[in-house]
């Protein structure tokens, strides 16, 4: 089975998709819970119970954004090289001598993974801060009916484009940036390390864990080769690897997710009545606040300084906030990602070579 490059882009873009889709509402809700804002937007004061309507209101809010980043970063997983491209990385210190490397392979593979990971963060990074943004923005639902809403748009067109321009949670997000488009690349270090450690962990379970599968299957005769066989086992075994390795990242994953969400942050943004609702709310509220206009001097508080407040608000426990739903959420990700990224390239090989053979034999 041979790939060409077009064959690993329209997998990896397929995969990215097909994923992005359907498991972005739990990706929602961990961003919701790790927020420094859960309580006062999410939870009810008088009866200290979660308000659902508002938590599950709007799950695919800024998902655009990421769909639009997440096709030019996705590509073959940097730590997962394809078998076409492994036999022509090897660097030996002549032509003839094949068998002793100047560089170390796991060297080479790793410093490869290393760059390509911080490329793709810096890619994904601004569509990250919208996304989580947009997330958080608590849209009401709309007083009026559809009918009526309709009636609007029919007898005033233009309202159309005004309706979506201002109840687009991507775009109201978008406008907090005109002033200093470069916030959209706040986070991007902690993006990096919560990438970086993650890819480290996960990707060698994943080959350990797939290669075991499929070892137990040939010794039992239980091997079939077939395309569905192959995205099965990788599905189960990325699935496997990436919820353990996103657990672990949680803590990391906490602090990107409320520098990222600081990114908008000033000001402005605070109304009064907003900071006297923050302020009623007791110590949380009021670090937030604090952190508030901190920000809005160009104070920015450390990736170590959030960690620390999140500790001191909520205890340890918060660091691992939302790592359960991470969890899940990953291991469906992952295991869907690259089963369909395995599956897909598979098939376009197999449909390649077949449309090879027939032609030689013509």
């Amino acid at each position: 089975m041979s790939n060409t490059n077009t064959d690993i882009l329209l997998a990896g873009a397929i995969a990215a998709f097909s994923v992005d889709l359907l498991v972005y509402p739990l990706d929602t809700l961990k961003t919701r819970l790790q927020s420094p804002d859960y309580k006062r937007i999410y939870i009810n004061a008088s009866t200290n119970t979660v308000n659902r309507a508002v938590l599950l209101r709007g799950l695919y809010q800024g998902v655009g954004s990421v769909i639009i980043a997440t096709l030019p970063s996705c590509n073959v997983p940097p730590s997962l090289p394809s078998p076409d491209i492994k036999s022509s990385s090897n660097v030996t210190l002549n032509s003839t001598s094949s068998s002793t490397s100047l560089i170390p392979q796991p060297l080479i593979h790793a410093t490869a993974s290393s760059i390509a990971e911080l490329v793709s963060c810096f890619i994904l990074t601004p569509a990250e801060v919208l996304k989580q943004n947009a997330q958080m923005v608590n849209q009401k639902p709309s007083s009026s009916s559809p009918i009526e809403s309709l009636s609007t748009a029919a007898q005033h067109p233009a309202a159309i484009t005004q309706i979506a321009l201002k109840e687009n949670p991507t775009l109201q997000v978008l406008r907090k940036f005109k002033s200093n488009p470069t916030n959209l690349w706040r986070g991007y270090t902690a993006l990096a390390a919560r990438n970086l450690p993650f890819t480290a962990m996960q990707f060698p379970m994943f080959e350990h864990l797939k290669k075991t599968i499929q070892t137990y299957r040939r010794s039992r005769g239980r091997s079939t080769g077939s395309l569905l066989e192959t995205g099965i086992i990788t599905a189960v075994s990325a699935g496997s690897a990436g919820s353990v390795a996103a657990v672990l990242t949680t803590p990391i994953d906490v602090v990107k997710t409320r520098i990222m969400l600081s990114a908008s942050d000033n000001q402005a943004t605070k109304s009064p009545h907003v900071v006297k609702e923050l302020e009623a709310n007791g110590n949380d509220a009021k670090a937030e606040v604090a952190r508030a206009k901190q920000g809005s001097k160009g104070n920015r508080p450390s990736s170590w300084a959030i960690g620390r407040e999140v500790v001191k608000s909520e205890g340890f426990r918060g660091l691992w906030r939302g790592g359960l739903l991470r969890g899940l959420w990953t291991a469906l990700g992952s295991g869907l990602y690259l089963g369909v990224y395995e599956s897909g390239r598979t098939w376009l090989g197999e449909r390649r070579d077949g449309r090879a053979d027939g032609d030689s034999v013509v």
